[in-house]
C-alpha cells in the first residue's frame, strides 16, 4: 500500500448540523418546498440504495512501523528560528517603527501619508510574535533593546498598535513558554522589570475602551502578563502594587457595567497580589480596598451568581478580603466599615456567598487583633447565626466541604471564647447549657469524629514509612484533622473551667459513655500549647500558652 494514499486518506464527512440562521431561512422557505423536498426524498432514497461506503483500509504492522518512522524522521517545515533569523526579525521591526516614527512626525494631519507605515509595523509585530516559540533567544532581544521598543510603542497613538504589543508580550511572558529556558526567562523578565513595565501597561489601559472587542482583549491580556511575571517571580508583586495596579483594579471593579470576563480576571489579580505579600495587603487598607470590597460582595447578599465565572469572582473577592484581614489595621477598618454585619447577614440569607462570608468572619475574629470584632459579633447577635450552623452543617448551596465548613464553624466559636470579655463571654457560656446541654453532645460528637481521622491519618503515616522530620509528621497530622480536633477540645477545656459544673459533668458522663477520657483532651491541648506556630507577637504567645497550660491544670 502507498503511505502517501493512507496519509492522505480522509473519511466520508459526517452531514452538519443546521445553525440557527440557516434554521430561520429554512422557515421562510418552508411554503415553496414541500415539492422540492418530494423529489430530493425519492433521490436521496436512490443514492443511498446505490451508494457503496467505501471499506477502512486494513493496516498490517510493518506499515504501521513505516508510517511512524517516517513521521519521525520527517523534517519539520518552515525556517528554524536561529540568531539570525531572529536578528533579522528584530531589525525589520525596529525599521519599521523608525519609518513609521518619521512619518507621524512629518505629517501628523495626515493620516493617509503615516497610513502604509503603519499597517508595516502592525505586520513587523505580528512577525515578531514567532520568537515567542524560542525562549532561548530572550538573552538576544533583550541584548538588542528591542523589548526597550516594544514598551516604548505602548503609548503609540493608535491603540491598534499598543493592543498588538500587549499580545506580543503576553506571548512572550506565557509561564509554560518561560519554563522552556530559564536563562531566556531570566533575562526577559529582568529587562521587563528594570522598564518598570507595569507602570507603562497601567498608562495603556487607562486609554482602552472596553466596548471595542480589540481593546477589551488587549485589558484582558495585560492582566494575562502581570499574572505571568509574577507567578514566574512571585516578589515582583510588591512592584505590580506600587506602580498602581491594585488602584487600577479597585476601580475597574467600582465600574458599573455588566459581568464579564475581565472583572473575573482582575479579582484573580487581586488575590494573587494580596496572597503572599503583607505590604500589599497594608496598601489595599490605605486605597479604601475593604470597603470598595465589601460593596462588590453586598450584591451577593441576597442574589447568587449568574453562572460559574461570577461565582469564581465572587470566591476570589471572598478570599482577597481573608488575605486583608491578615494585617491588623485592616480589622479595624472592617469592623467601621460593616463587615460583620454584612457577613451575619450572609449567613442568614442562606444564599452561596455564606460560604465565603464563614471564612471572612474566620479570619476576622481570629488572635489578639480579633478581640473588638469578636464583642461586636456578639453584640450584633451573631450567636444565633453561627450555633444552629454548628449544630448542623447545612447541605444546600455549600461549596466548602463538611470538613472545611465545621473547621470555620468551630474556629470562630474557639476565639470568641478567646477573646470576648464580661456580659459577652457570659452570653457565649450560656449558649452551652441551653436545650439540655445539646451543645456539649454536638461538641464531643465532633471530638469523637476528628479523634478517629487523626488515628487514621497515623496509621497511614506509619503504613507508607515516610522519612519525615517532626516538623512534616506534625503538619501532615495537622491537615488530617488535628487541627481541628485541638479548636474542639479548646473549647472543651473552656466551656468547662468557666462555665457552670453541670458542663464539665456531661462531657466526663458522655467520655465514660463513649470509651474516651479527659486525659486524651489534656495530651491534645498540651501538643497544641507547645506548637502555637508565629502568630501574633512573642509576648501573646507566651500569654496564650500559659493560658492553655493553665486551662488543662484546671481541667
Amino acid at each position: 500500500m502507498d503511505v502517501g494514499e493512507l496519509l492522505s486518506f480522509k473519511p466520508t464527512p459526517t452531514p452538519k448540523r443546521p445553525n440557527e440562521d440557516e434554521l430561520e431561512d429554512s422557515d421562510d422557505e418552508a411554503n415553496r418546498s414541500t415539492k422540492t423536498r418530494r423529489l430530493n426524498k425519492s433521490t436521496a432514497e436512490r443514492f443511498a440504495a446505490n451508494r457503496i461506503l467505501p471499506k477502512e483500509p486494513i493496516i498490517t504492522d510493518k506499515e504501521r512501523e513505516d508510517i511512524l518512522k517516517f513521521v519521525e524522521t520527517e523534517a519539520t517545515e518552515g525556517e528554524v528560528l536561529d540568531e539570525t533569523a531572529v536578528k533579522k526579525l528584530v531589525l525589520n521591526f525596529e525599521k519599521k517603527a523608525l519609518k513609521n516614527r518619521e512619518m507621524r512626525i512629518k505629517f501628523p494631519d495626515q493620516p493617509e501619508k503615516f497610513m502604509e507605515s503603519e499597517i508595516d509595523l502592525f505586520e513587523a509585530l505580528q512577525d515578531l510574535s514567532a520568537v515567542a516559540t524560542v525562549p532561548d533567544q530572550y538573552p538576544l532581544l533583550v541584548e538588542l533593546k528591542c523589548i526597550n521598543s516594544l514598551l516604548e510603542l505602548l503609548s503609540h497613538d493608535n491603540t491598534d498598535v499598543s493592543t498588538k504589543v500587549v499580545h506580543l508580550l503576553q506571548e512572550l511572558t506565557d509561564v509554560d513558554i518561560l519554563h522552556e529556558s530559564e536563562e531566556g526567562a531570566e533575562e526577559l523578565i529582568n529587562a521587563l522589570a528594570e522598564a518598570e513595565c507595569p507602570a507603562l501597561l497601567l498608562h495603556n489601559l487607562a486609554r482602552l475602551d472596553e466596548q471595542v472587542p480589540d481593546e477589551r482583549d488587549a485589558v484582558h491580556n495585560t492582566l494575562g502578563i502581570i499574572e505571568n511575571i509574577t507567578e514566574f517571580r512571585p516578589e515582583l508583586c510588591i512592584e505590580v502594587a506600587k506602580q498602581g495596579f491594585i488602584q487600577w483594579i479597585l476601580k475597574r471593579l467600582k465600574m458599573k457595567v455588566p459581568f464579564d470576563g475581565n472583572k473575573l480576571y482582575a479579582t484573580e489579580i487581586l488575590s494573587i497580589l494580596l496572597q503572599n505579600t503583607p505590604e500589599n495587603r497594608k496598601l489595599l487598607g490605605d486605597l479604601d480596598g475593604i470597603d470598595v470590597l465589601l460593596q462588590q460582595l453586598a450584591f451577593y447578599k441576597r442574589h447568587d451568581p449568574s453562572g460559574a465565572e461570577e461565582q469564581e469572582a465572587m470566591e476570589n473577592m471572598f478570599d482577597s478580603l481573608c488575605c486583608a484581614l491578615m494585617e491588623p489595621l485592616n480589622r479595624d477598618r472592617f469592623l467601621r466599615g460593616e463587615g460583620l454585619q454584612l457577613m451575619n447577614l450572609m449567613l442568614r440569607e442562606k444564599k452561596m456567598s455564606r460560604n465565603g462570608s464563614l471564612k471572612v468572619l474566620d479570619h476576622a475574629l481570629a488572635g489578639p487583633d480579633g478581640r473588638d470584632n469578636c464583642n461586636k459579633f456578639v453584640d450584633i447577635l451573631g450567636l444565633r447565626t453561627v450555633f444552629p450552623l454548628f449544630m448542623k452543617t447545612p447541605k444546600r448551596k455549600r461549596l466548602l466541604t463538611v470538613d472545611q465548613h465545621e473547621e470555620h464553624v468551630v474556629s470562630i466559636i474557639s476565639s470568641m471564647l478567646r477573646n470576648c470579655q464580661g456580659s459577652q463571654r457570659q452570653r457565649l457560656l450560656a449558649k452551652f447549657t441551653e436545650n439540655d446541654h445539646e451543645k456539649v453532645d454536638r461538641l464531643l460528637e465532633l471530638h469523637f469524629k476528628y479523634m478517629d481521622k487523626v488515628d487514621r491519618t497515623e496509621k497511614e503515616m506509619e503504613q507508607e514509612a515516610e522519612n519525615l522530620d517532626d516538623d512534616a509528621q506534625y503538619l501532615k497530622r495537622l491537615s488530617g484533622g488535628l487541627f481541628t480536633l485541638q479548636l474542639i477540645d479548646r473549647i472543651i477545656l473552656e466551656v468547662c473551667t468557666a462555665g457552670p459544673p453541670t458542663i464539665k459533668q456531661r462531657v466526663q458522663r458522655v467520655l465514660s459513655l463513649r470509651g474516651g477520657s479527659l486525659k486524651i483532651i489534656r495530651h491534645v491541648m498540651r501538643e497544641y500549647a507547645g506548637n502555637l506556630g508565629d502568630a501574633g507577637s512573642e509576648e501573646w504567645r507566651q500569654q496564650e500558652q500559659q493560658h492553655i497550660l493553665q486551662l488543662v491544670d484546671k481541667f
